[in-house]
Formats: C-alpha cells, sequence, structure tokens
C-alpha cells in the first residue's frame, strides 16, 4: 500500500468516491441500453459537468480544477471504468483530448468562448486528426486548409472520430503548409459550418457506447480567428497533446485487466466442475496468479510514469512503454478470463465478454503498439 497512498492521497480519495456514487447512480444502471443504442444521453454530459467531474484536470479559470494533478484525473478514470464499457468513458473523456489544444494555445476569445461550455457539458469537444488514407502517420495527413483573407477553406476527411457523431466543437488538423509534419495546423471547427457534414455512426467491434463517425469538409469556410495556436505549428501541438492521451490509455488498460481478474476471480469460487470448485483447480490458480501479477506491474509502472509526468520530466519513451505493456496486459488477462469463463465468457450477459472485445482498440488508439515501439526505438537511439 505504500506505493499506493503515496500517488493518491486525501483529494484523490474524496474524488474517488464522488465519481463513484455517479457511476453508480447515473451509469451502471444504463450501460447495457446505451451499448445497444451505440451512445450515451448528451445529459449525461451535462450531469457530469454538474458534478465538476468533466473540469478535473482543466484550468480552473474555465471552470476546472487545475492542470497540475495527474493523480485526481487517474482517480476520474479508474473509477468510470468500473461501469464496465470502455465506450462510455471514451465519449465522456473526448474533451479530453480534443480541449487541452484550445485552453494552451488558442486565442483568448477562443477560450472563453469554448471552454466553460464543455467542461459544464452544455457543448460536446472532439478531436479529428485520423484520416481515411491513414491513422499513425499523422505527419502525412491530407485535409487541406487554404487561406482566403479572414478564413480558411477546408477540403477532405476524417474517420473512426471518437464522439464525432455528437460533438458540437471539433479540434481537426489540417495542412495549411508543405508535406510533412512542418506543414500542419489545428482549427476549431463547429457543427453548423456551412460545408462541414457528419456521416453515419461507424459500428465497431468494441466500446459500442461511443458514438464513432466519419468527418466531411467540402470547401468549408473556417474563420482564422479559429486557428488554435500559430500556423503550420500543429504537429508539435498533437505530439504533445498525445503524452495525457497515451496515459489514459494505459489507465484504461490496466483497470480493463482488473475488472476481467475481479470477474474470474468471483467466478471460480462459484462455478464447480468435477465435484468441486473452480478455484481448487491448480492450473486456474496458476493462472489467476499470473494475471494477477500483470495488473498489480501494469498500474504500478503507469502510476511511476504518471508521477513523472506531474513532475514535469519529459518521459516519451516511458509512456510509450507503459501504453504498450498495459495493453499486452489487458490483451493477456481478458483473453484467459474469457478462458476461465469457458461457454459463458462466449456470452453478451457477461462482463468479460464485453471487456474483451472493449480491449483490442486500446493498443490501436492513440498510436498503435508498432509505433510506440517506433518511439521507444528512436529514443533508444536506434
Amino acid at each position: 500500500m505504500t506505493s499506493y497512498t503515496q500517488y493518491f492521497g486525501e483529494t484523490q480519495q474524496i474524488i474517488r468516491q464522488s465519481v463513484a456514487q455517479y457511476v453508480k447512480k447515473e451509469i451502471t444502471p444504463h450501460v447495457e441500453a446505451w451499448e445497444e443504442a451505440g451512445e450515451i444521453p448528451r445529459d449525461l454530459y451535462l450531469k457530469a459537468g454538474a458534478t465538476g467531474l468533466l473540469g478535473i484536470g482543466h484550468p480552473a479559470e474555465y471552470g476546472g480544477t487545475g492542470t497540475d494533478d495527474v493523480f485526481s484525473k487517474i482517480a476520474v478514470s479508474e473509477e468510470l471504468m468500473r461501469c464496465g464499457a470502455g465506450g462510455v468513458v471514451a465519449s465522456l473523456g473526448s474533451l479530453d483530448i480534443g480541449l487541452p489544444p484550445v485552453w494552451k494555445w488558442g486565442s483568448a476569445e477562443l477560450k472563453e468562448r469554448i471552454c466553460p461550455a464543455v467542461l459544464r457539458g452544455e457543448k460536446v469537444q472532439a478531436l479529428a486528426i485520423t484520416e481515411p488514407s491513414g491513422g499513425s502517420d499523422v505527419a502525412r495527413l491530407k485535409t487541406r486548409a487554404v487561406r482566403e483573407g479572414d478564413y480558411y477553406r477546408v477540403t477532405g476527411s476524417k474517420t473512426f472520430i471518437t464522439s464525432g457523431y455528437y460533438a458540437d466543437y471539433y479540434t481537426v488538423a489540417v495542412r495549411t503548409g508543405s508535406e510533412g509534419y512542418g506543414g500542419i495546423s489545428l482549427l476549431l471547427i463547429e457543427k453548423g459550418t456551412l460545408g462541414f457534414s457528419v456521416g453515419r455512426k461507424l459500428k465497431k467491434m468494441g466500446w459500442w457506447a461511443s458514438d464513432t463517425a466519419e468527418l466531411f469538409f467540402d470547401d468549408c469556410k473556417v474563420p482564422v480567428a479559429n486557428l488554435i495556436g500559430a500556423e503550420n505549428m500543429g504537429f508539435y501541438a498533437i505530439m504533445s497533446n498525445f503524452q495525457m492521451e497515451r496515459l489514459n490509455l494505459a489507465v484504461m488498460a490496466y483497470m480493463t485487466a482488473q475488472l476481467a481478474l475481479e470477474e474470474s476471480l468471483r467466478y471460480v469460487h462459484e462455478r464447480e466442475a468435477f465435484g468441486k470448485p473452480l478455484a481448487k483447480f491448480q492450473v486456474l490458480r496458476h493462472k489467476l496468479a499470473e494475471m494477477a501479477t500483470k495488473v498489480e506491474v501494469a498500474k504500478e509502472y503507469t502510476w511511476r510514469i504518471a508521477a513523472r509526468i506531474q513532475a514535469g520530466d519529459s518521459v516519451v519513451k516511458e509512456i510509450s512503454m507503459a501504453k504498450n505493456f498495459a495493453t499486452s496486459v489487458s490483451d493477456y488477462v481478458t483473453y484467459e478470463a474469457v478462458q476461465i469463463f469457458g461457454g459463458m465468457g462466449f456470452m453478451r450477459e457477461t462482463l468479460v465478454e464485453r471487456l474483451y472485445r472493449d480491449n483490442r482498440i486500446l493498443a490501436i488508439g492513440g498510436g498503435t503498439a508498432e509505433i510506440m515501439n517506433e518511439v521507444i526505438a528512436k529514443q533508444l537511439g536506434l
């Protein structure tokens, strides 16, 4: 417990209890219905905003709690994940990847207009980077923004955008300059802008409750005032944003594994085979011991890297390692959980079935495992 109390103090415990109550009352009873609907209700954002949940980790001047407490954010993510549906967490958390570029690099007018409404849950924010022609290779994105006086004309498309269907504001990566990472900028594009349309909701293997969509820009006219940061400096903003996104994905991964482990431990005590509980079979006892060990190591390492982020260290290599390790643990534990459950693990009525499906995106989103290994290799001087 020493390391746990080192990272999570009294403030984090209060936040954790508050979020746990919110999850129990507002989310858990409705998860199945939202999964089938492929979305969460808009009023869930308002309820989350009213409790202050959405503001954790965002600047106080716009209604947040401040940006210097990484472990409060982790406590929130861990408790939200206990609803058992990664798609719910992804939808509620889309502001955490879409909004930081605005409050870090947007103009004063843009910050004041956008941030408070999003943190109150009145508006939904999404991040739009991935394109049909490529995902992880951000430097080669093709959506083009050409400046004409006080406006940019944007042409192109995006895909796999979390909260893409219901968002009001989109932080969109566009090409304003030459090829490569040096020609990328970020624009705030609002729903309803002429020439901007949202495609169908995409059907996915997992994260069913998260609305995911394609976006289309057909000669879309966006004010220059909506430029986030300096022109052609968007790649730096995107890369710096990835650090916290990858941390959060690591948290989602070890919590997915934690839930699968807990379900497995419960099941082996309830289920009998050949006249005795499954918990009495050595092969399963050892399997569960290995699952538990991997989960603990994933949590501890992620927390350690989070502490370094909070201290202001550069952890490009380490956060990539944390994400890859946590997602590999989640791959292993969710697979073994379904195996332990046997036929019941293949049934939609069991939590481990959903955890198994939801897990698969975690080693893809925010930079694939292969891209993470490339980042690590470069940091090793290879």
